[in-house]
């Protein structure tokens, strides 16, 4: 099964995260399909950048996204229906 998740990136204490369309077999920080965005927890507001079309797309084609990953499509959504 295809999920879409994050994978970790950034340095010790300073992390950021790309969301990522992968084999839900492979490591957290392994290969994967695509990059489809990035989050930032660290700035104030968190940023997240994410590419809609691909997500639609991926998820037309049986991708399921982690909770985590619901949890920040929303937050994205609702952000991008205020302005």
């Amino acid at each position: 099964m295809v999920k879409i998740r994050l994978t970790r990136m950034g340095a010790h204490k300073r992390p950021f995260y790309r969301i990522i369309v992968a084999d839900s077999r492979a490591r957290r920080d392994g290969p994967f399909i695509e990059i489809m965005g990035t989050y930032d927890p660290k700035k104030e507001p968190s940023e997240i950048k994410v590419n809609s079309e691909r997500v639609r797309y991926w998820i037309e084609r049986g991708a399921q996204p982690t909770d985590i990953v619901k949890k920040l499509l929303r937050r994205f959504e609702m952000q991008n229906a205020r302005t």
